[in-house]
């Protein structure tokens, strides 16, 4: 039988080989931690919080409306739709030809509805005394045009003027009139960051007042409005008073006021 030989590991390989592992394992550890941490920071991720407080804040930002928007309606009757249809969209032209005059540009000029109907009347024959009144029947005598544009005023100071203007041009209603903010992203941005810092601080408040620690948020919700308030303006405009002269008359009273942008938040905390 050949013989075997013995081979002994030198202790120093042992220790080298021992400390390698060990640096292996805590490179393992630390990097394991770090993801953990990350993960930790996320709201609502990991572990489900079990202690947490929920607290609510709001933010308020009032802004004056730079946009106004009304609708106007030019309705016609007549024997035939062609005839309507003329009538009406005359009528059309001359108020989109008034409002370009007055800036407005073409862009914020829109139709909004167009509708063509059939005009009917009821026909009930005379009666004689001496027999039943025959029935009555349903006649068609015309037709019935119907065209509304929506107006955007971006010169809100000229909204009172141009509804007076418009509405000296045969048309058979004006309505709709209300004010808006264009462009409100940036509004309700701050109203949210204002609505996130009460809540803030209300949670820091309450944090102090049980004795325990804010950890992390783990729940956020956002509801938001606006509503307008208003404040009174009005404006002067001269009309033809029908006799070769102008006459002074008060404009229709078209109040801007501010328009209030409301954020409501609500954040929940995990604590300890």
């Amino acid at each position: 039988m050949p013989k075997q030989e013995l081979h002994i590991v030198p202790p120093e390989m042992v220790m080298k080989a021992a400390t390698i592992a060990l640096v292996a394992f805590a490179l393992w550890g630390a990097a394991s931690a770090i993801k953990t941490f990350k993960e930790f920071r996320f709201v609502g991720s990991g572990t489900t919080a079990t202690n947490t407080i929920t607290v609510s804040g709001e933010g308020e930002v009032f802004a004056v409306p730079d946009l106004a928007t009304f609708s106007v309606t030019v309705l016609e009757e007549a024997k035939e739709v062609k005839d309507a249809q003329k009538v009406a969209t005359e009528k059309i032209n001359d108020i989109i030809d008034y409002l370009k005059a007055q800036g407005v540009e073409e862009k914020d000029i829109k139709t909004s509805s167009y509708n063509v109907y059939p005009k009917y009347e009821w026909l009930q024959e005379t009666c004689a005394a001496d027999r039943p009144c025959p029935p009555g029947k349903q006649v068609m005598n015309g037709f019935e045009v119907s065209q509304t544009v929506e107006v955007k005023v971006r010169d809100t100071d000229k909204a009172g003027d141009l509804l007076s203007g418009v509405g000296n041009r045969g048309v058979n209603s004006v309505s709709g009139l209300n004010f808006t903010i264009d462009d409100e992203d940036a509004l309700n941005a701050e109203a949210r960051a204002k609505a996130i810092a009460d809540a803030e601080s209300k949670a820091k408040e309450l944090a102090n007042q049980l004795g325990v620690s804010l950890v992390r948020i783990v729940g956020f919700n956002e509801n938001g409005g606006g509503y307008p308030i208003y404040m009174k303006r009005e404006a002067l405009m001269s009309v033809d008073s029908g006799y070769g002269g102008a006459v002074s008359a008060m404009a229709p009273s078209v109040p801007t006021g501010e328009n209030k942008i409301v954020s409501n938040v609500s954040i929940t905390y995990e604590i300890r």
